[in-house]
């Protein structure tokens, strides 16, 4: 007896591995930005929003890439 893909679950992660690829390229931005202003507030407010955008697509990926792999297997 075979186990088959569950398109269900193969779906889920598909949609978390693509809402982290904008992440990705959003949060450097944000941090080279936040560079770009170290003489006003928003040096903090955009390192700030740079950080937790890196890490939610870090988490998002190993989501994704978890999710991806029971449906696989």
């Amino acid at each position: 007896m075979t186990k088959h893909t569950d398109q269900r679950i193969l779906v889920k992660g598909i949609k978390c591995l693509a809402i982290a690829l904008p992440l990705l390229f959003l949060s450097p931005y944000f941090l080279s930005l936040a560079f770009l202003n170290k003489e006003n507030y928003m040096f903090y407010v955009g390192l700030s929003i740079g950080i937790v955008l890196g890490a939610l697509a870090i988490w998002l990926i190993f989501k994704g890439l978890k999710t991806f792999m029971q449906a696989i297997f």
